[in-house]
């Protein structure tokens, strides 16, 4: 049966997908208000490693059986997603903005975590995969995730001090 594994995998890509656009929006608004990007140069590896992720699992998780654990968990990660989002409303982008004078957003998911989204995409990198029982897919993928957020952290976390610092 195809259905459901053809059913998840539209809805991850349809997200995605939406989140682009939420995220180009909201770049744009970040900027016009004199909002500056951070590191640019890491983020088409990032797009591509992502895009990459999502085609590699339309060519292979159709027609196999999701497994109903880690779909769970994969649901439950995307409750955790939408706390994110919502709690960072027009400041949520997919780049590194840095929005000189704006506060810290320090409420929701960010009173427990500096990162909570990328700890999000970690655990979604990992799970959806095993979700289609490919956990070879799922550790390859989490670690080249881990690369790039290693990078894009490091900058972030910069940026964020040098922002605060000259205030």
């Amino acid at each position: 049966m195809m259905w459901p594994s053809i059913a998840l995998l539209t809805f991850v890509t349809l997200q995605r997908l939406g989140e682009l656009v939420i995220a180009r929006r909201n770049t744009a608004a970040l900027l016009a208000r004199g909002g500056r990007e951070v590191a640019p140069e890491h983020y088409p590896v990032m797009v591509a490693l992502h895009a990459a992720w999502i085609i590699g699992l339309w060519l292979l998780a159709p027609g196999r059986p999701v497994q109903l654990f880690w779909f769970l968990v994969f649901m439950g990660l995307q409750a955790l997603r939408l706390w994110v989002l919502a709690t960072l409303k027009d400041r949520w982008t997919t780049r590194i903005v840095i929005l000189r004078g704006a506060p810290l957003v320090n409420s929701g998911p960010y009173r427990f975590l500096r990162h909570p989204n990328y700890a999000i995409v970690i655990g979604e990198v990992a799970t959806l995969p095993l979700a289609f029982g490919l956990p070879v897919y799922a550790v390859v993928f989490s670690l080249f995730n881990a690369a790039i957020l290693h990078v894009r952290i490091k900058a972030e976390n910069a940026a964020l001090e040098s922002a605060m610092i000259l205030k």
